[in-house]
């Protein structure tokens, strides 16, 4: 299958940029109203840790599968298209994993839930490409911030709900009535088109693009570390109450989001590869003081570094697809995706495994020499 878009109907402009905006908000806001729902899962269904786990794995098998895919419908039918249809697919999912008792529909129906989300992250980054590159200017950040803001808002407004009584189904019912709503905004001027060149449906990353992956992958997996590791360390290292462990994901993540807010100036200012040197330093520093400085202030300090020098690595490295030439984006950004979600995936099991078998510490020091790795192939990526 190759693409039958070959030229833009249309410049993307304004409108395309806000409507831009509004789809990466809708990704983070949807995936975010999910978590607050796990525990309601597990006791629903009457699973252990274990099988908890494996259930949740299906979420990431869904999207690791969905990427390529949507990648060539993309290209295919646009990108409007492949957004609404995966947008329409998660408001369907939410409800039922709200309410779904039986564990085989739950692996299912978190399958899919799953695959839409990875569609709609694949889609709206090759979407933002497209916009940002003609435009002229530097958006990504930008973008990139608006699904940390939805997170945030989607974690807080149903956690909310559930606090004041609200069932399960009730605060999924809000949510997808927002996020219809938030469609109904965007749609209008969502690009029909989905990429400017033509290529394969599916090809392995090569040159250029395994790079960008490589970086991605690394990036991802020191936020699946601080996601699934961080309360734990503050835990059983530093002493923390099990009640304020969850501080320390709290200050990744907020330093994170206020960078990629404030990003796209800074990158225009000081150019891609500078953001990456000076952003993987502050991340490894920061992971590093957090380790090795035995008290719980220093373990907040560094993980609020670590956010910092991640905020932008990834926003410069999906702008960085949008001008290589090695492959078409409806190909490199599955490609770059897909990588980074297997650090997501393959990350925290990996720590778990390592923590196993010496430390948690060393887990944490290693993922602060891949940062260190990161910082010094900034070179490498022109722009």
């Amino acid at each position: 299958m190759t693409s039958i878009s070959t030229a833009p109907p249309i410049t993307p402009g304004r409108l395309e940029y806000l409507s831009t905006r509004i789809a990466f908000f809708i990704a983070g806001f949807s995936i975010a109203a999910w978590a607050p729902l796990v525990p309601y899962a597990k006791a629903r269904i009457g699973l252990d840790e274990g099988t908890l786990g494996l259930m949740l794995l299906c979420l990431g098998v869904g999207s690791i599968i969905a990427m390529p895919l949507a990648g060539a419908l993309a290209a295919r039918f646009g990108c409007r298209r492949v957004l609404t249809v995966s947008t329409l697919l998660v408001c369907l999912c939410l409800p039922l994993l709200a309410t779904l008792s039986s564990l085989p529909l739950m692996v299912a129906t978190l399958f899919v839930f799953g695959a839409s989300m990875g569609a709609l992250d694949c889609t709206v980054n090759i979407q933002a490409i497209i916009v940002e590159r003609a435009s002229g200017k530097t958006m990504m950040s930008g973008f990139h911030g608006l699904f940390s803001v939805g997170g945030f808002v989607g974690a807080a407004s149903v956690a909310g709900m559930l606090s004041l009584g609200a069932s399960p189904l009730i605060a999924m019912l809000v949510v997808v009535a927002f996020c219809l709503f938030a469609l109904f905004k965007a749609a209008p001027h969502l690009l029909t088109y989905g990429s400017a060149t033509s290529g394969p449906a599916f090809a392995m990353p090569r040159g250029i693009v395994l790079f960008i992956g490589l970086l991605c992958f690394t990036v991802f997996l020191t936020e699946g570390a601080m996601l699934d590791w961080s309360a734990v360390f503050l835990s059983a290292q530093r002493g923390v109450e099990t009640s304020y462990a969850g501080l320390g994901y709290a200050v990744f993540a907020t330093t994170m989001t206020i960078g990629r807010l404030f990003g796209d100036p800074i990158v225009r200012r000081l150019g891609g590869s500078r953001i990456i040197l000076l952003g993987g330093l502050c991340a490894s520093a920061g992971l590093a003081l957090a380790t090795l400085v035995p008290t719980w202030q220093a373990a907040l300090l560094g993980y609020a570094l670590v956010g910092a020098g991640c905020s932008n690595i990834v926003p410069v490295c999906y702008s960085a697809v949008g001008r290589q030439k090695t492959m078409p984006e409806n190909v490199a950004v599955p490609a770059i995706t897909t990588l980074g979600y297997g650090g997501i995936l393959v990350g925290p099991a990996g720590i778990g495994f390592i923590a196993h078998v010496s430390s948690l510490n060393l887990a944490f020091m290693i993922i602060a020499v891949m940062l260190l790795g990161v910082a010094l192939s900034g070179r490498f990526l022109k722009g």
